[in-house]
């Protein structure tokens, strides 16, 4: 669990690493840490491959269980195995559930990650962007947007819990306000809660899912150990989805159009939350650490963001530079332009990477804006 070791993934294919070529940018964009995975999950990888069949497959019994276990032991929400959907991705989830919503209008507070605004355009939903709030240092969802952005054709709400890009966890009175929300306005609730397992301060995740029945009957949550356990290229997710009723409109909208999970996919999953606490637990105190660089630094840079609660992503206000993105881009350092978050004139710093290659990529920022 060397977190301060760099690893080259130049000439990997890498996403990532290959937006900026042989240009010298240190990139801090997309949600993929510079990490090597847990040891557990390497292993149980190797043992597959030695296996050398890769033939269609289905979950492992295992792996459903131990996802059930995950969920009351650490939110305390109990729930069926066959309430778990298997999916090659979250961002399939979330287009899933627009399909399932059944058109009309998608609903959705931004800043929000990107495929909350494009994922009801695929399913040719209207969508309407609800401004979050600053309130006291903390981003919130303003209820009276929420409130005009309600139309007769509205019947979804994307949420986002904890918030990518804003860092929040939200609290149980937040939450409660979402879901009377949703009811009284009988929207179906697809929460995005993939960042749960990454909470920096001493704060509780709770599903939305998990406050009623009530609320559980309308809510499909997608999750996934790919943020926290750093294996997105293997794509591996899930919805939790309890009601029968909402899970068989689901599954009929993934026929013929989503594929199987592969065979690599099941067995790091299942490595990850089996056997990867410790690695976990190891990853936020360094993530803890990264983040309180983060914010020092941007502070004495002149520039704003919130305190980050959660994931490795900070939301930094930097409306006084034109064009924020390429200016940063320009001094050498990679960052998400907020203009594709539904908030220009932000940007959003992944801050999972060695802790040295942080400090250069801030320090080219703090260079820059001098």
């Amino acid at each position: 669990m060397n977190f301060d070791e760099i690893v080259d993934r130049r000439h990997t294919s890498s996403i990532k690493w290959d937006r900026y070529g042989d240009r010298d940018i240190l990139p801090l964009w997309v949600a993929d840490m510079d990490f090597r995975a847990p040891s557990p999950v390497m292993a149980a990888l190797e043992k597959r491959v030695r296996h050398g069949i890769f033939g269609y497959t289905h979950a492992p019994a295992e792996l459903a269980t131990t996802v059930v276990s995950m969920l009351l032991s650490e939110y305390g929400w109990q729930v069926e195995k066959e309430a778990i959907v298997w999916l090659p991705g979250l961002v399939t989830g979330l287009n899933l559930a627009c399909r399932t919503a059944g058109g009309g209008n998608a609903i959705t507070s931004i800043p929000i990650y990107p495929p909350f605004l494009s994922a009801p355009i695929h399913s040719k939903m209207n969508v309407s962007k609800s401004p979050m709030i600053l309130d006291e240092g903390r981003w919130i969802d303003d209820m009276d947007a929420l409130e005009k952005s309600v139309t007769s054709g509205s019947s979804l709400l994307l949420f986002c819990n904890p918030h990518n890009p804003t860092g929040r966890v939200f609290e149980r009175s937040e939450l409660l306000q979402i879901a009377e929300y949703c009811e009284r306005h009988d929207l179906l609730i697809c929460s995005d809660e993939i960042h749960c397992g990454i909470l920096l301060d001493d704060k509780k995740h709770i599903p939305i899912a998990s406050l009623s029945k009530e609320v559980e009957k309308r809510t499909i949550t997608l999750m996934a150990p790919s943020k926290t356990y750093n294996i997105p290229g293997l794509s591996i997710s899930f919805a939790v989805i309890p009601d029968p009723g909402l899970r068989k409109r689901f599954v009929a909208e993934m026929e013929g159009i989503v594929p199987h999970v592969n065979a690599l996919g099941y067995e790091a999953a299942l490595a990850a939350y089996r056997d990867s606490g410790k690695w976990r637990g190891a990853l936020i105190d360094y993530l803890r650490g990264n983040r309180d660089l983060v914010e020092k630094s941007v502070k004495e840079m002149g520039l704003e963001m919130a305190h980050v609660e959660a994931t490795y992503l900070a939301w930094i206000d930097a409306g006084k530079i034109e064009n924020p993105a390429s200016f940063f881009e320009n001094a050498g350092v990679g960052l998400s332009d907020g203009s594709d978050f539904g908030f220009p004139g932000f940007v959003r710093l992944n801050f999972g990477c060695p802790r040295s290659r942080l400090t250069e990529a801030l320090n080219r920022m703090e260079s820059a804006l001098k």
